[in-house]
């Protein structure tokens, strides 16, 4: 596991939920704020282990949470079980594929609010639903397929730029002649 390679991606859940908390832009133009972070944990999912994605869940959800008004910790749960469930079916998934990372990002942006909910109404929070909720949703979900490849090309360039890259070599040297026949 490389650990700058897990530092970067907690430092982009940082930042996506302070740009989140920040931005009003987007809420004022369209009435919804894009999610990030169930986009972050499809990349997360798919490229890192358990503990990775238990890390993001932790750090992003209470991040999150901490910024909005949401109870202390709901959002953590949804993000595990995104993450968890792209990561027990990763062997079946094309992760170079840019429609199967839109597919997976609107699936996670669908599933995480959806989950949310649930347990907010489980714990007797009384969340605001209605057909402005509905609007709401289907942004996040659209919003998740966009950024999802979005995510993957960036960080496919971190690691490009920071990583160790594999070295190619042949055992001949290209400059060689070879001579076949009688000499």
């Amino acid at each position: 596991m490389n650990w700058l390679h897990v530092t970067f991606i907690l430092a982009a859940a940082y930042l996506a939920v302070f740009l989140e908390a920040s931005l009003n832009f987007p809420r004022s133009w369209i009435g919804v704020q894009i999610d990030l972070l169930p986009a972050l944990m499809v990349y997360t999912a798919l490229t890192n282990d358990i503990f990775v994605i238990a890390a993001l869940a932790l750090f992003g959800g209470l991040c999150f949470d901490a910024l909005s008004a949401n109870p202390l910790g709901v959002s953590v749960l949804p993000l595990l079980a995104v993450g968890f469930v792209i990561d027990r079916s990763r062997e079946f998934l094309v992760r170079e594929s840019i429609y199967a990372q839109c597919v997976l990002g609107a699936a996670a942006s669908a599933a995480q609010p959806l989950v949310t909910l649930f347990l907010m109404l489980n714990l007797r929070v009384a969340p605001s639903v209605g057909w402005g909720a509905l609007w709401q949703w289907l942004v996040l979900t659209v919003g998740g397929a966009i950024a999802t490849p979005v995510l993957f090309a960036f960080f496919d360039r971190v690691h490009k730029a920071f990583d160790y890259q594999p070295a190619h070599q042949s055992s001949f040297r290209p400059d060689r002649e070879i001579k076949r026949g009688r000499a």
